[in-house]
């Protein structure tokens, strides 16, 4: 996982994460096999920002049922990366 672009998979866009990025949180789904110093600088890395600090949170797959078939969705895991505070803010919604 040398790439940043294989630890960074996607930004969680939800009303929860939009309020938080006006305090410079930002919510990211990452690779479930990423620590935080590796999320750390892969942001730092993909956007050009100073982050101070990271928190993850790990989802478990949930069990569903297709018919008499049984199996598991994927696990995920999220982080929210916060900047410090002279750090450009991140812009998702571009033009």
């Amino acid at each position: 996982m040398s790439n940043a672009r294989d630890i960074i998979k996607r930004p969680i866009i939800t009303e929860r994460s939009t309020d938080l990025m006006e305090d410079k949180k930002y919510t990211f789904e990452v690779d479930v096999r990423a620590n935080k110093t590796q999320i750390k600088s892969a942001v730092e890395e993909i956007f050009e920002v100073k982050v101070s600090n990271v928190n993850t949170i790990n989802s478990k797959g949930k069990s569903k049922r297709f018919g008499r078939y049984t199996g598991y969705t994927a696990r995920r895991k999220k982080a929210i990366v916060t900047l410090t505070s002279e750090s450009k803010e991140i812009d998702f919604f571009e033009e």
